[in-house]
């Protein structure tokens, strides 16, 4: 998700210098930061490269389940600059219910978590549909975004939606049940208001917005996206921001561990946390909440991670592990 869009600021992000970096979060929860490491540069540059849809071998998962095989990936998304359409038909209404799939058995039988695939490929098909105004509780915002892309046209919604398929595996996994706000089921949308309402419809016990950024080349590493306090208009986030912080330290923590990256050189000092208050995802929502900017599309490092099946294994395993940690408490 770029920093140009309905939900940020217009304001550029601060760029810090790039060198050795030591990652220090005082802060976040000890026990989801037991694995923090020292990181170099820019950490971990081995676990990216290539383009293949099919994940690597994966370590366990955080209880005796069986890792998660990759779930398929997703179609590649049609774009108005000269990517490729799959021409896959899909459903013409726009306010479908969000895909989930029965239960299983397990330590998180009984959980309801929401992942949120950030945009959708089809939203530059629709713009007069994403480009409408939507209230966020504190003021108005368009709709949605097309979102952002890699240099080379691998775009965020196709990203998103692949890591959030296979979070979905991981986490069925476990006994939860997992809906995710759409699934390549719609045309476009939904829009950010519509997202936060569909997991306070759900009750659920965690949603997470998954996205990539599209920043300026250099800036590198992940950031999850915290709620603030906002209490105006339709929107209250006070009772939702504690428990919100938790979820984003877990997540955050277990992101480091398994995909070995850093945390964000452009926001968040260092810390991987960055707390919004103009997020209508997170504004709307009386649930635990938080967005995952999973890497800058725009870097040629980053892109190295992001298109890389193996690599989005690994995210997936991470945010994962984070909700279950969360969840388990």
């Amino acid at each position: 998700m770029s920093y140009a869009g309905p939900e940020f600021d217009s304001s550029p992000p601060r760029r810090a210098p790039r060198g050795p970096l030591v990652v220090a979060v005082a802060a976040l929860v000890p026990g989801a930061l037991a694995g923090w490491l020292v990181w170099q540069a820019v950490g971990a540059d081995g676990d990216g490269g290539g383009s293949s849809d099919q994940a690597g071998p994966q370590s366990p998962s955080v209880s005796s389940a069986p890792a998660a095989s990759a779930a398929p990936a997703s179609p590649t998304a049609s774009r108005s600059d000269g990517g490729k359409d799959d021409g896959k038909p899909r459903s013409p209404s726009p306010t479908s219910s969000p895909s989930s799939r029965p239960a299983g058995s397990g330590p998180l039988k009984g959980k309801v978590v929401v992942i949120d695939p950030g945009h959708n490929p089809g939203n530059f098909k629709h713009t007069a549909e994403i480009g409408r105004s939507v209230d966020i509780g504190t003021n108005r915002k368009e709709c949605d975004t097309t979102g952002t892309s890699t240099n080379d046209g691998y775009a965020e919604a196709e990203f998103t939606l692949d890591v959030s398929r296979r979070i979905r595996t991981v986490l069925e996994q476990q006994g939860a049940t997992v809906k995710l706000t759409q699934d390549g089921d719609r045309e476009w949308g939904p829009c950010v208001d519509e997202r936060a309402k569909i997991g306070n419809k759900e009750h659920a016990d965690a949603v997470v917005s998954v996205h990539a950024d599209g920043s300026a080349a250099g800036n590198r590493g992940f950031h999850v996206i915290l709620p603030g306090s906002v209490h105006a208009g339709g929107a209250d986030t006070r009772e939702i921001v504690a428990p919100s912080r938790e979820l984003g330290e877990r997540i955050a923590g277990n992101f480091v561990r398994a995909t070995g990256s850093a945390p964000s050189n452009y926001v968040g000092d260092g810390t991987g946390l960055v707390t919004r208050k103009d997020l209508g995802g997170l504004n709307l929502s009386t649930v635990p909440k938080v967005f995952i900017e999973c890497g800058n599309m725009r870097d040629s490092n980053d892109e190295a991670l992001l298109t890389s099946g193996a690599w989005r294994q690994k995210a997936a395993r991470g945010i994962s592990e984070g909700i279950v940690s969360f969840l388990r408490g």
